[in-house]
Parts: structure tokens; C-alpha cells; sequence
């Protein structure tokens, strides 16, 4: 079994959340959208495998925005274009926080900037026991539910997951662990959480402190979305 990780920026990557696939018998595949020198002109060209030459697809964040066309349409556009094809296909596809907003949006949602961000650590409500409690939010931007989709998740700022077909939708980011938070705080990040009114330095301690039940938590996840919706073992 091969899942292929789409990681639109370098500081992006899967975490306990690709070590989790790992385990499960996937060979994982990693791709970078946006390479490190284009991050601060990301409308790169980039080209998607062939859906079918995979058993599941995890589409992750990314700093930029969902309905952003004219900064990153160039391979936006293809993208929601590439996951109509995988649902058409019928490949599973799990989509975290940007990912979801494309998954949303690429199915008859919309996105669009949100009243206030939500960054830190937040609690989710949802009747699934592995999407609701604690997870990590890093986002400006909230999707509207598709028609015909099933909301699983939600709290008091934004629908937070959505089930469709084959396609669970996160708002939240359960790869995240310290070193992750603290690459993101590198690259223009603790701007933002200083913007928002909040200690950078005690996010990064509080994450850190979490990073095995964090793991686990991702892993509890990653379990629910391949049982559920790849109908793997």
C-alpha cells in the first residue's frame, strides 16, 4: 500500500501522523509543493501523480490562503482539481487544516477568512471519540460545509472535520509537536502568536509537554481515518 503526502511548503511535514501510516503497512510518499527558495513567491508549477497510483492521500497545511488564486492558483487550481479526480477514483483522502479548506472547497464549499484566527491549543467537540478534545489550530481562515458532506466536528469558532464519501475533512493539525511548532514560529509564526496576544515561548513549552500525547492522539486518528475511510488494515 503507497500514501502519497502532499506537503505544500518545507516546514510542513507529517509527523506522527506519516509514522502512523508507516506502521500500518504504508510505504509513504512525500512531495513539496513549494520548494524552500519560492516561499515568499510560492505561485510555483507543480505537478500531481496520477491519483490511482495510490491507496490513500493526506493533503497538508499550508501558510497561505485557501481562496488565494492569485498567489498560488497556479497549482491551487490543479490541486482541487487532483483530489475531484481521487474522489472520482474513489481514493481515500485525509485533508489537514489548509488541506480540509481545499477538500471543502473542492467539492461545492467555500472558504474564506475568518473574525479572529484560531492559533494554539483548542478543544473540539464531535460524536467520533478520536476527533474531539484538544488539538492544535493554526489558521485565519474557515470553510463552509459542503452539500450532501456530514460534519463530525465542530466548536464555538468553526466547523473543525467533515466526512464525505471517502474524504475526512480536519480543520485542525494533529501532526503538529514542539519541533514542528517551533519551525513555524521560525518562518514568521511567532509574529503572528504575538499578534494574537499570546507567549510564544510558553506555546512552544505547552506543545512540547504534549508531544506523546499528541503522538498518540495522531495515531488514534490516523487509525479512525484508515479503518473508516481507506478500508485498510
Amino acid at each position: 500500500m503507497r500514501a502519497i503526502f502532499i506537503e505544500h511548503d518545507h516546514a510542513s511535514p507529517p509527523g506522527p501522523v506519516g509514522e502512523r501510516f508507516r506502521q500500518r503497512g504504508y510505504e509513504v510518499v512525500e512531495q513539496i509543493v513549494v520548494p524552500p527558495e519560492s516561499f515568499d513567491s510560492p505561485n510555483v508549477e507543480f505537478t500531481y501523480p496520477q491519483p490511482q497510483d495510490f491507496d490513500a492521500i493526506v493533503t497538508m497545511g499550508a501558510p497561505w490562503g485557501a481562496w488565494d488564486d492569485d498567489s498560488i492558483g497556479q497549482w491551487l487550481l490543479p490541486e482541487m482539481q487532483w483530489l475531484q479526480d481521487a474522489d472520482s477514483a474513489g481514493i481515500p483522502v485525509l485533508g489537514i487544516c489548509f488541506g480540509g479548506q481545499l477538500l471543502a472547497r473542492a467539492h461545492g464549499g467555500t472558504v474564506s477568512r475568518s473574525s479572529r484566527p484560531e492559533i494554539g491549543w483548542s478543544t473540539v467537540w464531535s460524536e467520533v471519540p478520536e476527533l474531539t478534545g484538544q488539538w492544535f489550530q493554526f489558521h485565519y481562515d474557515n470553510w463552509k460545509t459542503p452539500a450532501g458532506a456530514q460534519e463530525l466536528a465542530r466548536n464555538s469558532c468553526a466547523p473543525q472535520a467533515f466526512a464525505l464519501r471517502k474524504n475526512l475533512a480536519l480543520q485542525f493539525h494533529p501532526e503538529v509537536v514542539g519541533t514542528t511548532l517551533i519551525t513555524w514560529l521560525e518562518l514568521g509564526g511567532r509574529a503572528q502568536v504575538e499578534e494574537d496576544g499570546q507567549d510564544p515561548e510558553i506555546l512552544i513549552e505547552h506543545t512540547t509537554a504534549l508531544d506523546a500525547i499528541s503522538t498518540q492522539r495522531a495515531f488514534d486518528l490516523v487509525d479512525y481515518f484508515i479503518d473508516n475511510f481507506a478500508s485498510a488494515t
